[in-house]
């Protein structure tokens, strides 16, 4: 390639800018299928690394599992009464999905506050372990809470994905221990080649691709990937590039490839739609705050209840089927406004009692 090309390629690239100048033709500046195909890869990509977090190797997470487990199927019972309510109130017909909303937690959310917190204690293991627990429960659940009459295609997709994913684990887990992704690792860091990167990077898209023949979300695509990756031990020289890939680029272009698909005026003009959000968030809070009457305090318990990834995607995809009312998707979105803004609250409060002291490193 030339120059002489290269300045050709960026003219062009002005023409969609320059078409898009005239206000009444109402063109897009981004061609849509682009953008959406570069959102669901930042999608992706946020759910492997949210699935990255998940401390499945932790030896201290392990002996906490069973607690961890017992409280989040007691939250789950509880979401099912609640969101069934909800459901009915406000006659939308989507009760399952309330029910996966308010049952979820954000691994990706709470893992990073336990740690810039400095929290430790078996309260906060046990919290780490319910929220994993529960995370990945939902991301399962989803699809076919959005989808009911689909539910049986998207439980063979789910299990196809999930297969592959075993497989993968397998086979990444016997290279480890041969110490061929040892030596990758050194060649690629001699020749400045990423070969980590590209390789977890075909691996995701793969999988995603499964999960699109057998029409389920990339979300579980790429939440199980991050699972693998966490299974097998994840190198810190991935982990930075995935940072850059995934949070420098296409993240943000999911987010703003979410935000235009959101109409906020269908939300304003639809108060029904306000206090949905406002009550799906109180709700969780509400919901897992409850926890404390079977162990777990309080301020831990608000944490539990952050959500981010269960969410977006349930916008994300319910905005990709046609199945939400107007306004909805905008509704579950502020609902998680509320949660993140609950357990920053608790998470403060949370420093003052579970919180190591600066240098200590017992946890």
């Amino acid at each position: 390639m030339s120059f002489l090309t290269l300045a050709l390629i960026a003219v062009v690239a002005l023409a969609g800018p320059l078409l898009a100048l005239p206000v009444r033709w109402h063109l897009p500046v981004v061609l849509d299928p682009t953008f959406s195909l570069l959102a669901n890869i930042g999608f992706a990509l946020m759910m492997f690394v949210a699935g990255t977090h998940v401390p499945v190797r932790d030896p201290v997470i392990r002996p906490a599992l069973g607690r961890g487990a017992g409280r989040a199927v007691l939250a789950a019972a509880a979401a099912a009464a609640a969101g069934t309510g909800l459901g009915l109130l406000f006659g939308t017909g989507h009760a399952p999905l309330y029910v996966v909303l308010l049952a979820s937690s954000s691994a990706a959310l709470v893992l990073p506050i336990v740690d810039s917190l400095r929290l430790s204690g078996p309260h906060v293991v046990a919290m780490m372990a319910q929220v994993a627990i529960a995370d990945i429960a939902c991301i399962v659940a989803l699809p076919l809470a959005l989808d009911p009459p689909n539910a049986a295609r998207g439980a063979l997709g789910a299990l196809a994905v999930a297969a592959a994913a075993v497989v993968l684990f397998f086979g990444l887990r016997a290279l480890e221990r041969r110490g061929t992704r040892q030596r990758v690792h050194r060649l690629s860091e001699q020749r400045k080649f990423a070969l980590e990167l590209r390789i977890q990077l075909a691996l995701l898209f793969a999988l995603a691709g499964i999960a699109n023949l057998g029409r389920v979300s990339v979300m579980l695509a790429g939440f199980s990937f991050g699972l693998v990756v966490a299974a097998v031990g994840e190198p810190r020289r991935l982990a930075r590039q995935l940072f850059a890939v995934s949070d420098g680029f296409l993240g943000p272009v999911f987010f703003v490839w979410l935000g235009a698909t959101l109409n906020l005026r269908d939300l304003a003009g639809r108060p029904e739609m306000v206090a949905l959000g406002l009550a799906l968030g109180l709700g969780t809070v509400a919901l897992h705050a409850g926890l404390r009457a079977v162990g777990l305090p309080l301020p831990l318990g608000v944490m539990s209840a952050a959500q981010l990834g269960i969410p977006v995607a349930a916008a994300s995809i319910g905005a990709q089927l046609n199945v939400l009312l107007p306004g909805e998707d905008a509704a579950l979105l502020l609902g998680a406004l509320v949660t993140i803004g609950a357990s920053a609250v608790a998470g403060s409060r949370a420093a003052g009692t579970f919180g190591q002291p600066p240098g200590d490193d017992t946890r």
